[in-house]
């Protein structure tokens, strides 16, 4: 899947001050400690769940360096596992982030692209699934962007689709999803 592997890691690209690499224990704390500084509200257990995920080969957990530092994020899941695509056995992009001190110099875009590059391994189409609150907001800009697009059925709020004229909460479970073609 990666084009080198260098050691016990995997470097999927490494150009001028950027490398993306499979996410190491190491850096587990290392974003949780940034994010919280940021004043994200996190803990570890999500990055140990995708850290564990790619461990039992369940997912491809992606980490962006930048001159060196732990950057940003993302996930591919070989097969969606939650929403609207759960069925048609497509690749999903989970858990896509920069940190904020690195955003604007390219790592954003080039994680997307190791991403779907690596999710065209296994489909011609790959979905995600994006916030709506305005912490979302440059993810719904660069996703647009990028091409995805809705897939018809509605906002969800964690694993179902919202009912028309319900209350649901506008926070971080409540999401639109979208896809593209990988070609």
């Amino acid at each position: 899947m990666g084009d080198k592997p260098e050691g016990d890691k995997m470097i999927y690209y490494s150009r001028d001050d950027i490398v993306i690499r499979n996410l190491e224990q190491r850096d587990i704390s290392v974003i949780t400690d940034e994010e919280v500084a940021q004043g994200w509200h996190v803990t570890t257990e999500k990055y140990e769940t995708r850290f564990r995920h790619q461990a039992e080969g369940k997912a491809i957990a992606l980490v962006a360096e930048y001159k060196g530092n732990v950057a940003g994020y993302i996930n591919v899941y070989p097969v969606s596992e939650c929403g609207p695509y759960i069925e048609k056995g497509y690749p999903e992009i989970v858990d896509f982030g920069v940190l904020v001190k690195y955003r604007r110099s390219g790592i954003g875009s080039k994680l997307m692209d190791i991403a779907e590059k690596v999710a065209s391994e296994y489909s011609d189409t790959v979905c995600l699934g994006v916030g709506l609150h305005s912490g979302y907001g440059s993810a719904q800009r660069m996703y647009v962007k990028r091409g995805y697009v809705p897939d018809g059925t509605g906002v969800w709020y964690g694993p179902e689709a919202c009912k028309p004229y319900e209350d649901y909460c506008n926070d971080d479970d409540l999401t639109l999803y979208m896809s593209k073609k990988i070609v």
